[in-house]
């Protein structure tokens, strides 16, 4: 997550304005036109759409220079593809590249193209389309999140024949086949990538029909794309419902295939209903309560720790998320290699984190704003920390935002505290950006980055990854609290929904209906 340009503000239309009945009259026309076309293409064999929730929605769908992960929910393997491919179980699979060779220092990678893939509007895939995306990602003022842990490593892209890429890294990169299949890295056209936010060309089978802001967004068919004629999905139409009740009005009336993130205080309702299944599956997300360290008081360590004191992790877990997550202490997920439970460093103890206020020279009560982004984990958690912080002699005054006002306030530096869940897998070096949005700014956790970046053996680079998360969890960077378990509601009949997410990707070419 890194700043962006200003988020569009304007909704023409309203969900919260639309009958039932006009949401679904809506979403009917939004695929019928694509789903006549498609048909059309393949001899009447092909599936209607498939309608997915997502709470929050894109602010741009240009994955490779915006922060939001809703950006490659929706555009990630299905407008938009990679080198590499991540599974649902995190393997790194084939994508367009269909193979690669590295050198045994781990500092030199040749990937080979596949033939015939075309772009949207017919154009070859080529290398000089991989090392353009690639240096669109390294020039100065990208704004890809990426650029630190990919794309400032690359030494140098060579292109010795139209399919073949050479990279070269400035120091290996154990988890380099993995960065490379994250949305992130995704190769857009070198002549339409200006536009890519609102029109991206991209080699994936569908591509974007319809946006209507504030709504949806709806994908077809894409000519020209390598798998357009064989994936069984004419496309998918993308609701964007965050209000929980709204999200539950949607599924009882069946106008939505899929609910992504459900609100999961509301699960167990629906555990029953014959329409639908319920997935349980693990994530890569830290959510925690993000502290502001350019405002005072939260500069003092003491009182980041106080904060980290005052929050009852398994209570909040019982609380918002009806019990599905697991308690941290890091900016590190259990499902990463490597991974420490520093959650003990800071058990719940309101006593101790009123003495260290009181060490720190805080007079109480301690008056903060907490800013929450739309997301049912932040509408349902956010109560529940300021009555954590309350407890220790925190006001913590709760303002509820949507999403473009969140980008355009908290993830500029405008807030105090915000709660907020980070769902990239090992983006441990936002901490060594100090003009990332909460601003910390540690030397010594910069040079221990560079350490571990720079180990060349495995053992070293073990020990050294856990030193980054002991580092991180002693300066209290964060108030960090869980990791999601991610609940999923599918109409039974859609098959190849995942049900574990290390990344945020909702393939709909793997989809079909049974």
């Amino acid at each position: 997550m890194r700043p962006l340009p200003p988020a569009p503000t304007e909704s023409p239309v309203s969900p919260a304005a639309l009958t039932r009945r006009a949401c679904l009259a809506r979403t009917a026309a939004l695929w019928a036109a694509p789903m006549a076309a498609a048909q059309a293409q393949t001899g009447g064999s092909a599936q209607r759409p498939a309608v997915l929730n997502l709470s929050l929605e894109p602010d741009s769908l240009d994955p490779t220079m915006a922060a939001a992960a809703a950006v490659g929910e929706v555009t990630h393997y299905n407008v938009l593809e990679g080198l590499t491919r991540i599974e649902e179980n995190g393997a790194v699979s084939p994508l367009l590249a269909e193979s690669w060779q590295g050198s045994a220092d781990g500092r030199s990678w040749s990937f080979r193209l596949r033939p015939g893939v075309r772009f949207h509007d017919g154009s070859a895939l080529d290398a000089a389309a991989v090392r353009f995306s690639f240096g669109r990602a390294q020039a100065p003022g990208s704004t890809n999140k990426a650029r630190r842990a990919l794309f400032d490593n690359l030494a140098t892209i060579e292109t010795p024949d139209a399919r073949t890429v050479a990279l070269t890294l400035h120091r290996p990169d154990a988890q380099l086949l993995f960065r490379l299949g994250e949305a992130t890295a995704c190769v857009l056209h070198p002549g339409s990538a200006a536009q890519a936010a609102g029109a991206p060309v991209g080699t994936g089978p569908y591509r974007v029909s319809d946006w209507q802001r504030g709504h949806s967004i709806t994908l077809a068919r894409a000519p020209h794309a390598r798998a357009a004629h064989e994936v069984p999905l004419d496309g998918a139409v993308f609701r964007f419902i965050h209000e929980p009740a709204a999200r539950e009005a949607a599924l009882e009336s069946g106008e939505v295939d899929l609910f992504f993130q459900f609100a999961t205080g509301s699960v167990r309702r629906f555990r029953d209903d014959t329409r639908y299944q319920v997935l349980i599956g693990s994530s890569s997300g830290k959510g925690m309560l993000a502290l502001n360290h350019r405002r005072a008081p939260l500069g003092d360590v003491r009182v980041r720790r106080a904060i980290t004191h005052a929050i009852d992790r398994e209570g909040f877990i019982r609380q918002a998320l009806d019990g599905h997550g697991r308690a941290i202490g890091s900016h590190f997920a259990p499902t990463d290699a490597g991974y420490l439970n520093l959650q003990s460093l800071y058990p719940y103890d309101p006593a101790r984190a009123r003495a260290l206020l009181q060490e720190a020279g805080v007079r109480t009560p301690l008056s903060l704003e907490l800013a929450l982004p739309p997301a049912p984990y932040a509408l349902t958690g956010g109560d529940v920390v300021a009555e954590y912080l309350a407890r220790v002699g925190i006001r913590a005054r709760v303002r509820r935002l949507q999403w473009h006002e969140w980008l355009a306030g908290p993830f500029r530096g405008d807030f105090d505290l915000t709660l907020i869940n980070h769902v990239e897998p090992l983006d441990y070096l936002i901490y060594t950006d100090p003009g990332y949005y909460f601003g910390y700014d540690s030397p010594a956790f910069r040079a221990l980055a560079e350490q571990h970046a720079l180990a060349e053996y495995p053992r070293a680079r073990q020990q050294l990854f856990a030193q980054l998360q002991r580092h991180l969890a002693r300066d209290a960077a964060n108030a960090w609290i869980f990791t999601p378990n991610l609940v999923t509601v599918v109409r039974k009949g859609l098959r190849g929904a995942w049900m574990n997410y290390p990344i945020f990707a909702h393939d709909i070419g793997a989809m079909s209906w049974g």
